[in-house]
């Protein structure tokens, strides 16, 4: 399996619980927006500690960026990412994932699981390709929302959010449900991807084929 020990460039707080990690990038590491890699920490007693992040810069870009949402409660890496700072070193690993684009659709995101979608809307905005895609993000509050000035900036009123335990003015309020995504669906002949916790994509997908969408229209990790 490659490996690369890799340095921060700089690492910050983007909300209360979310890390922006902005490192070296190897010379000849590719990878396409949307895809991953597993990260550990190079520290004594952590280098084996992987854990799967996705990748949010653009590939041509000269650094690697990571979002990574942290657990502060869970003695694991998340909470040891929060005690590094510039000049600490990660491990990445081989390339992998399935979620890439495929078309104009539906992005469905649950948390952090909108990792993945960043690098891919970043990715058509510099090429002028946003048309109508649209991002469905739930969220527990308004303060989880990751990136949600440049999403707005991006897709204007096709940033559809959606606040579990917060109500708030312009955001619909619950978990994502049938009747919500038939509310916010204009065509289910389009793509659609999904990624967030397994019990939110399942139920996802549920809804999507009880709508009437095609299995090989989803788009999910594998």
């Amino acid at each position: 399996m490659e490996s690369h020990i890799v340095k921060i460039i700089s690492i910050a707080k983007l909300t209360h619980d979310v890390l922006k990690i902005e490192l070296k990038k190897p010379s000849g590491y590719t990878y396409t927006p949307g895809q991953a890699t597993e990260v550990s920490i190079n520290k004594t007693g952590w280098e084996e500690q992987k854990r799967p992040f996705t990748f949010t810069s653009l590939p041509d870009n000269q650094l690697l960026e990571f979002t990574i949402k942290t657990y502060p409660d869970h003695a694991g890496v998340t909470n040891e990412l929060l005690k590094l700072k510039a000049d600490d070193e990660l491990i990445i690993h081989d390339v992998w994932g399935a979620i890439t684009y495929q078309g104009e659709g539906i992005f469905i995101a649950g948390g952090a699981g909108v990792t993945p979608f960043i690098a891919i809307f970043r990715q058509l905005h510099a090429e002028n390709k946003i048309g109508k895609n649209k991002l469905i993000f739930a969220n527990k509050t308004s303060a989880d929302i990751i990136h949600k000035k440049e999403f707005e900036n991006l897709l204007g009123n096709r940033f559809i959010n959606i606040l579990s335990d917060e109500e708030v003015d312009g955001y619909s309020t619950g978990r994502i449900s049938e009747k919500f995504l038939k509310e916010n669906i204009d065509n289910l002949d389009e793509k659609f991807y999904v990624c967030g916790p397994p019990p939110m994509i399942e139920a996802v997908q549920g809804y999507l084929t009880s709508l009437g969408v095609k299995d090989g229209a989803v788009v999910v990790e594998v």
